[in-house]
């Protein structure tokens, strides 16, 4: 029997929509979440898309519940142009759910932190994402990221890198 998904936007092949996050500091670091009961499983936030949800609502949406700052605590330094798609590995695909998701396509945006870091509140809300983060180099997290989401990290990190240390230079 088929379980109908709600409120995912999966498109005709299967992919998911979705929004990435990268947050820099001052110093050049990225935030790197751990999620939560998972030893080593760190990542960027990233969430998906309601229906009819601008892409910028998405991602303050998603950067509140995941992370607990606000629109006011970041400034939206870049994004990248293109969809930017992965498939789950065989074992992840819930072949009982309609539309069946295979993957997911996600926007990236390059936010800078314009206020403490003490704003960030990984339990905010009721059901986290994370319970541990920290600032690491930008290029740590296609080392500590789960496999199959390397290349998306690389192809993000590579466009946002020359931003990321642009932040670094006006502290």
């Amino acid at each position: 029997m088929w379980r109908k998904r709600k409120l995912s936007v999966i498109d005709k092949d299967g992919f998911r929509a979705n929004v990435g996050i990268v947050i820099a500091n001052q110093k050049g670091q990225v935030f790197l979440g751990k999620r939560i009961g998972q030893d080593d499983s760190w990542q960027f936030p990233q969430g998906g898309i309601l229906p009819k949800e601008p892409l910028e609502k998405a991602l303050f949406r998603e950067l509140d519940e995941e992370v607990g700052l606000s629109s006011q605590d970041v400034e939206i330094t870049a994004r990248v142009r293109h969809w930017i798609y992965y498939r789950l590995p065989k074992q992840y695909i819930r072949h009982h759910s309609y539309p069946l998701c295979i993957g997911q396509k996600q926007k990236w945006f390059l936010l800078r932190l314009l206020s403490n870091d003490t704003n960030i509140k990984l339990d905010k809300h009721k059901s986290p994402e994370f319970d541990n983060w920290q600032w690491v180099d930008c290029w740590e997290p296609v080392k500590r990221v789960v496999e199959f989401k390397q290349h998306v990290y690389r192809e993000v990190l590579k466009e946002f890198e020359p931003i990321i240390q642009q932040c670094r230079e006006v502290v």
